[in-house]
């Protein structure tokens, strides 16, 4: 059964009121810490609990009207204007769970939207916002990873129907998800306009055409997998626009994963990212004060303050800098500071989590389970996870390149 929206009382204008429900529910429905680990981000979910309790955390949210408020009643949304942001930072600053739905809130949902059939948009988008049905992202394969339009997977249309052969990749979430947004080519004569974009049922699939193996990461997690397509069948009202229309399909997606749909459409689902201790400036002052050096804190040593208060300093020009992307009067180029900003945070994090495994010295080479790793261990296991995040949405060397070729007006590097 789906979750149902709650119809608040409040003028859809007034986002003052909204941020006041916001914070009154916020403050009586937080959920109790589990008692056992959560992961540091809905991407390392690896365990059947840790997604229940964060599903079961959406679907309240969900129903309070945090999550969705700015999609279309129709589609099972709050059908108000410029208000996710506002509960995004509700969430955020209440140190709320982080949602489990990422790709389908930030990708899917944003793609169906723009490129789906009516159908499809009132059948899928209300299981998606509540955290009914986990999403995850069929883009990259063996041999197309930053070259995205490489992609082999093969679409062969029979009638009404579509067969569908072939491998994907780093494929996060594929392990508990009930669907996947997926790019596949259905010409082999037109690089470009030779893509098909589907949405697919993986679950119902599963040992029908469709295997999901886990890839485990240098963490020791397993939020990765890889996705085997074999004589898959799957009916033509699961596809997305036009047959050849894929790429252009694909590049909404990404405009959404890359950070930039948030100027066109603020369909993004609700807070995701890590726990409010981790990753954060403060989490390194807190740090530097329980490590010791010498018998004395690590706070002391000059060197280290130095490098926290310019932790410190880049941590507030990001969020001026995010600030600043709400005026449109201040961007210049609808995608310079969305696309700046994934670059920027994503260095940042790990910028962050390296100087942590600085102050915390040798000992940061304990495990996270380990009574006495600093900080619980978390900013080793955060330092390591956060190559992931330069990687993903395009690497941050071809996050660079579309900067300066397509915001700077540059020349092509090749």
């Amino acid at each position: 059964m789906t979750a149902t929206m709650q119809a608040l009382k409040i003028d859809p204008d007034d986002r003052e009121a909204f941020a006041a429900h916001c914070r009154a529910w916020l403050r009586d429905n937080l959920p109790p810490r589990p008692d056992f680990a959560l992961p540091q981000g809905p991407l390392e979910i690896a365990e059947r609990r840790q997604l229940d309790y964060l599903c079961t955390w959406q679907a309240a949210a969900y129903r309070a009207g945090l999550v969705g408020c700015d999609y279309p009643e129709a589609y099972g949304g709050g059908g108000r204007h410029d208000c996710q942001r506002i509960a995004n930072r509700e969430m955020q600053a209440a140190g709320a769970p982080f949602l489990p739905n990422v790709v389908g809130l930030g990708m899917a949902g944003p793609t169906i939207v723009h490129h789906g059939s009516e159908a499809l948009k009132r059948e899928l988008i209300p299981r998606l916002l509540s955290g009914e049905d986990i999403w995850c992202q069929g883009f990259s394969e063996p041999g197309a990873g930053s070259d995205l339009a490489n992609v082999q997977t093969f679409a062969e249309r029979k009638g009404d129907r579509w067969i569908i052969n072939g491998h994907k990749i780093w494929t996060s979430l594929a392990h508990f998800a009930q669907w996947m947004i997926l790019l596949c080519r259905s010409d082999r004569g037109n690089k470009y306009g030779g893509m098909t974009y589907f949405v697919v049922p993986i679950a119902s699939a599963l040992e029908r055409g469709v295997s999901v193996r886990p890839l485990i990461k240098m963490t020791g997690e397993g939020g990765f997998n890889e996705v085997l397509f074999e004589d898959f069948e799957i009916d033509d009202r699961y596809r997305l626009d036009e047959v050849g229309r894929g790429w252009s399909v694909a590049m909404t997606t990404l405009a959404h994963e890359r950070g930039a749909g948030s100027l066109v459409t603020p369909t993004s689902g609700g807070a995701i990212g890590d726990s409010p201790d981790t990753l954060t400036a403060a989490g390194l002052i807190a740090l530097a004060k329980t490590c010791y050096r010498a018998g004395k804190p690590a706070a002391d040593d000059p060197v280290l303050r130095d490098a926290i208060v310019a932790q410190l300093i880049r941590h507030e020009a990001f969020a001026h800098s995010q600030r600043r992307a709400k005026v449109p009067a201040l961007c210049d180029h609808p995608a310079r500071l969305p696309l700046q900003h994934k670059l920027l945070l994503s260095e940042q994090l790990q910028d962050t989590a390296r100087l942590a495994c600085t102050i915390a010295g040798q000992a940061a080479s304990l495990h996270h389970s380990e009574p006495s790793a600093p900080g619980g261990g978390r900013w080793p296991l955060a330092y390591m996870n956060s190559y992931g995040f330069t990687i993903a949405a395009g690497s941050n060397e071809i996050q660079r390149n579309i900067l300066g070729e397509r915001v700077l007006g540059l020349a092509k590097s090749k």
